[in-house]
């Protein structure tokens, strides 16, 4: 018994001498489009906190849970110490804050206004913003605070 090697019916000599042609290859290298939605996934995650509202209002603090969240971004009015008014982040005059809010409002889905202010401002100045605000008939009014405040039962937050 021996053993032995069959060459094909050409002996082998003629696919020495001609180049085998390269096939189209057929799958898709996705390992691009990974990597950039990767950067893109990492730039939308370090930007969204930086879209929060800017106007930066020392807010005071309560034991109050907060509100669900809504679709729409919320539409808010806030005071600040130095006493300047703003709607969203854009300056208003105090006669223009129940125009500008009315127009807004007529274009959104939720009728909800959340009142920002500073904790070192009078409680008087923010009572008559509220009051101007429901005078105007913009009754659905959220007070914004941040958590952790005393809860008046002898135990701190």
């Amino acid at each position: 018994m021996s053993a032995g090697v069959m060459q094909g019916s050409d002996g082998g000599s003629r696919r020495r001498g001609r180049r085998r042609r390269a096939r189209p290859m057929a799958e898709i290298n996705v390992t691009p489009f990974v990597d950039v939605m990767m950067v893109l996934l990492i730039i939308f995650m370090v930007a969204a906190p930086l879209q929060v509202v800017g106007v930066p209002v020392e807010l005071p603090r309560t034991a109050a849970q907060s509100l669900p969240t809504e679709q729409e971004e919320p539409l808010t009015v806030t005071l600040t110490a130095d006493g300047v008014t703003m709607v969203q982040t854009t300056e208003v005059q105090d006669g223009d804050i129940i125009p500008r809010l009315q127009a807004i409002l007529s274009e959104r889905a939720s009728d909800r206004v959340f009142l920002r202010a500073d904790g070192a401002i009078p409680y008087a100045r923010v009572v008559t913003v509220m009051g101007a605000l429901n005078a105007a008939g913009i009754t659905n009014i959220g007070l914004v605070t941040d958590t952790g405040g005393p809860r008046l039962n002898g135990q701190g937050g």
